[in-house]
């Protein structure tokens, strides 16, 4: 990196043998991106719908042929699916803030970043966050970081285990924006961190700490991952796999036993074969086998969203208790707690190797 060099006018700082007519061009840096799945900007029918046809025109997450997707989903599921999720999106909303937990919640996680890689790496790094569907748009952000002067981006998708719909569309949309510029920056896309030693621990630190404040223990464990077909794990997606070692290292790391912990997958639409079990159907089926209390997770995802705050919070929750359960406790996501911080921080460290000098190991 170049010293501490802050000039960006022609002929100035990085630009000392530019000639005067040279555009400025800003002071050499790293940008650290952390990407999520995304947010509407409101609960209203034509923002749902925005934000609904962007995510399921994604060939990434619906991969049916468009001639037989696109009339379907134009005519029939956006004409009324808007206003279901409105009113599910409307249960959960940020309404000091007018916007969605996941939108604040990620820029939270942003904030906290920013403070630690501004401790590590001084004025070095920019930090931002972007949404794969609604806004700031990855196109948006990407582009201000450029102009920032981050010759050098580290793209974070949010996501510990490796799924096509999720982490690859995710890094299709940097990709895209960077097919636009004329200058690009060099970009390095972070890898699945669902086996990392404090990912896990803090997953393992988060559901300590929800039992000791139980009256009484949760009989089941349940760890539930946002569901996928099928098909895609048998066509190379580690998804699924990813998703069962997570729980298994979780399990390991806690001392529970096999039968104190079960993996299910969630929010299933469509008429193909999902991986299962369903979570839906699965809590039900432990309350009719004699569970009074159970607890869930969900560790696919970094932070609480609409498929946590509604679906497992109210859908699932109603499943378990009108099929016989007493009580019904769900464990947080991990959000913006100091120990998952710091877990990413350790995955985007890993990843800075090489564009910075070590960080301060006293900070």
């Amino acid at each position: 990196m170049t010293e501490n060099v802050v000039k960006d006018q022609p002929g100035e700082g990085r630009l000392a043998h530019a000639p005067s007519e040279h555009p400025p061009v800003a002071r050499a840096k790293v940008g650290v991106v952390l990407a999520n799945l995304g947010t509407p900007d409101a609960t209203d029918y034509w923002s749902m719908r925005r934000y609904l046809n962007e995510f399921l025109s994604d060939k990434r997450v619906v991969d049916y042929a468009g001639w037989k997707w696109q009339p379907l989903l134009q005519l029939i599921i956006l004409t009324k699916r808007p206003f279901s999720s409105g009113k599910a999106y409307r249960g959960i909303w940020n309404n000091e803030k007018n916007e969605s937990p996941l939108l604040t919640t990620t820029r939270a996680q942003t904030e906290k970043m920013t403070a630690r890689l501004k401790a590590l790496y001084g004025d070095d790094v920019e930090v931002d966050f972007c949404m794969r569907y609604g806004n700031p748009s990855t196109e948006s952000v990407l582009t201000r970081l450029k102009e920032k002067g981050c010759e050098r981006i580290v793209f974070f998708p949010l996501y510990p285990q490796y799924g096509s719909p999720t982490t690859a569309t995710a890094n299709d949309q940097a990709f895209r924006t960077l097919m636009k510029m004329k200058w690009q920056p060099y970009i390095r896309t972070v890898p699945a961190y669902f086996e990392h030693p404090a990912y896990v621990q803090a997953l393992a630190n988060s559901v300590q700490e929800a039992y000791d404040g139980f009256s009484t223990r949760p009989t089941k464990l349940v760890a539930s991952y946002h569901g996928v077909p099928e098909r895609y794990l048998m066509e190379g997606d580690p998804y699924h796999c990813q998703c069962q070692k997570t729980t298994r290292l979780l399990r390991e790391k806690l001392g529970f036993s096999k039968e104190e912990v079960d993996t299910a997958f969630q929010s299933q639409f469509g008429p193909e074969k999902w991986v299962g079990p369903q979570t839906v159907k699965h809590v039900a089926e432990l309350a009719e086998q004699g569970h009074k209390h159970i607890a869930i997770m969900s560790p696919a995802f970094s932070s609480d969203c609409v498929e946590t705050l509604e679906e497992i919070e109210e859908e699932i929750r109603d499943s378990f208790m009108e099929a016989g359960g007493e009580t019904f406790s769900y464990i947080p996501c991990l959000n913006d707690r100091d120990d998952h911080i710091e877990a990413l921080l350790a995955v985007i460290n890993n990843e800075l190797a090489g564009w910075l000098s070590a960080p301060n190991p006293s900070v």
